[in-house]
């Protein structure tokens, strides 16, 4: 007789909240935020019952190591622990980078949201890491022009960046890639002065999201870190209720995404 009980079942949670250290390149030993956790197994039906209070067990555990530096780690743990042909965990947090204001050079904070997922399976036992991060930014509205009346103006863009480094990556590393190859950075402070410089840049200089979108893909093509990238630009018009979307990845698909591709 054919034992019903035995077969696989994905079974998972979402959000549990949790105090974590980021992984962040202005505070060494990490810094303090609280993250939602997200994981989920690939178990025989049978361990359904337990499994959650297994995790939960497990997390509190390593709660003096939980953040993503320790994850590559831990999620072999979990995928031991659990008994799981697969096991996927995830960190979706706030961070916080400093940043200088361009006149004044005034700090200031600048939040940013990041997702460091791990996944580990018993036919992949090297943890495959994906690293997202929203990071908005000014560009040029599509349709204006120096040489119209009224001239150039900007518009609000965001950023979607994921990466699959081979080793850690700083968030702040992907913030400055990311400012520098925009239009203007955005910051949580400018004084007038600021305020002023920033002005006359977006009304006198240009950078599309296209642009910005290609110039991003090419540093990270080149970057011998990087295993795997995708861009995604959502670009929010201030005459429009809806934003447009422009995205690349590194694929065999998409020409002179990879450094063999001799960009």
């Amino acid at each position: 007789m054919v034992e019903q009980k035995r077969f696989l079942v994905d079974v998972g949670l979402t959000h549990l909240p949790f105090p974590i250290r980021a992984l962040s390149k202005q505070s060494p030993e990490g810094q303090p935020t609280v993250a939602g956790i997200s994981i989920s197994a690939r178990i025989m039906a049978e361990f359904e019952p337990f499994w959650i209070d297994k995790f939960i067990k497990i997390v509190h555990s390593h709660r003096d190591t939980i953040g993503p530096k320790s994850l590559r780690k831990n999620i072999l743990d979990y995928h031991k622990y659990l008994d799981a042909t697969m096991v996927q965990a995830g960190f979706d947090y706030p961070i916080f980078v400093e940043k200088e204001t361009p006149v004044s050079k005034a700090k200031c904070l600048v939040r940013y949201r990041c997702k460091y997922e791990a996944k580990v399976s018993t036919i992949q036992e090297t943890p495959k890491i994906i690293f997202t991060m929203e990071l908005p930014v000014i560009t040029t509205y599509p349709v204006s022009a120096a040489n119209r009346p009224g001239g150039l103006f900007g518009q609000l863009s965001v950023v979607t960046l994921e990466v699959e480094p081979k080793a850690d990556i700083f968030p702040e590393d992907l913030v400055a890639l990311i400012d520098r190859n925009a239009l203007a950075p955005i910051y949580s402070f400018l004084d007038e002065g600021d305020q002023l410089a920033m002005i006359q840049k977006i009304h006198s200089e240009e950078k599309t999201s296209v642009a910005m979108t290609d110039d991003i893909k090419t540093e990270l093509a080149r970057n011998p870190d990087i295993e795997w990238y995708a861009v995604r630009c959502a670009n929010f018009g201030m005459l429009h209720t809806y934003s447009t979307v422009i995205s690349t990845e590194r694929s065999s698909w998409v020409p002179f995404s990879g450094p063999e591709d001799g960009i």
